[in-house]
């Protein structure tokens, strides 16, 4: 089966999201705005450059409707500012005239940032690396001190199987691929579950939630953490997992540098190793079932037409086997310590 995208007119939420609505909204919220708006890229949700009068430009990130509740998004800025405040490098939105960091104008609730620029992060250098560990250390001492009262914790295999049920009842996944992917499904979930055992009890803390290279800014030897739209409880490895590249060998170099870091400033309980093949699992299955679920916007069809296509059902059921072949592997071990 292939989806095509609707051709009828849209009645998505961001279709009432207008220049003028977001100028207006930045002006009712105090800031003098010239005009100058430029959209950066932003799936999700809708970021946008906005000119001033005076001074450098803002970013203003307008939330999508119905993904997060106001509670939830008011625990990210929290979160944020919490970080900020113990002189962690962190992006976090600005205090309104209002004296509040969310703003709302009509059914858009939105938050107002500084322009900050920089480059991902290079990885393969292990001073890198290091440092990365050490901030993570101090990120994770401050998200221990409490637990999110609104935002979702991680269930893995909860999450696998809601994401496969989307998929499956949505009928993306094309008919001549379904006996392929249904096989599959339930090899991953037990070799997760069996990951999970041997990984034990671990300990759940507020985390970045998404933290790769991309939502880290590098510039002139300083390090900044962005977007913590997707913070959320979870084990700590969640937010080092995704910084590793390469086979096995190397990616147990890398954390083990990440490791050497963080645990100047925090302990790390290395049984947490055999969650990262399960959290692979969770994130490419998730992925898709986000793609589907955000079709509606005529964003995605736009942005991702290689989703809708029996081309691209091929290549993920190849990629779930070499998963499969992931799953059944022995934990990446850190060098002298393993």
């Amino acid at each position: 089966m292939t989806h095509e995208p609707a051709l009828s007119a849209s009645t998505h939420p961001y279709d009432s999201l207008t220049p003028d609505i977001i100028l207006d909204a930045m002006e009712d919220t105090g800031f003098a705005v010239t005009g100058r708006l430029f959209a950066l890229n932003s799936y999700e949700n809708r970021v946008y450059q906005v000119g001033l009068d005076e001074g450098p430009p803002m970013i203003t990130k307008f939330y999508r409707p119905g993904r997060w509740s106001e509670a939830e998004i008011r625990e990210e800025h929290d979160f944020t500012l919490e970080l900020e405040q113990a002189d962690i490098p962190v992006v976090a939105p600005m205090r309104l005239a209002s004296g509040d960091t969310l703003g709302r104008h009509g059914e858009f609730l939105f938050a107002v940032f500084h322009q900050r620029g920089g480059q991902a992060p290079d990885t393969s250098v292990t001073d890198t690396l290091y440092r990365l560990g050490q901030w993570l250390g101090q990120i994770h001492n401050i998200g221990a001190r409490k637990p999110f009262a609104h935002r979702p914790g991680m269930s893995l295999l909860d999450g696998i199987e809601s994401a496969n049920q989307l998929l499956v009842e949505g009928g993306w996944i094309p008919a001549d691929l379904r006996p392929a992917w249904d096989s599959l499904i339930p090899d991953l979930q037990a070799l997760c579950a069996a990951r999970i055992d041997e990984a034990g009890p671990v300990e759940t803390l507020r985390l970045h939630g998404d933290c790769h290279a991309g939502n880290i800014l590098c510039r002139e030897e300083q390090m900044l953490f962005v977007d913590l739209d997707d913070c959320r409880s979870g084990p700590a490895i969640q937010d080092m997992w995704l910084l590793l590249n390469g086979d096995d060998f190397e990616r147990g170099a890398q954390l083990g540098e990440l490791l050497e870091g963080y645990e100047m400033f925090r302990d790390f309980n290395r049984r947490e190793r055999h969650l990262i093949e399960p959290l692979r699992c969770y994130r490419q299955i998730a992925h898709c079932a986000w793609l589907a679920k955000r079709w509606d916007d005529p964003a995605f069809p736009r942005f991702f037409p290689w989703f809708a296509q029996p081309r691209f059902w091929s290549d993920q059921i190849l990629s779930l086997r070499e998963q499969l072949s992931a799953l059944q592997s022995p934990a990446i071990t850190v060098p002298g310590q393993y």
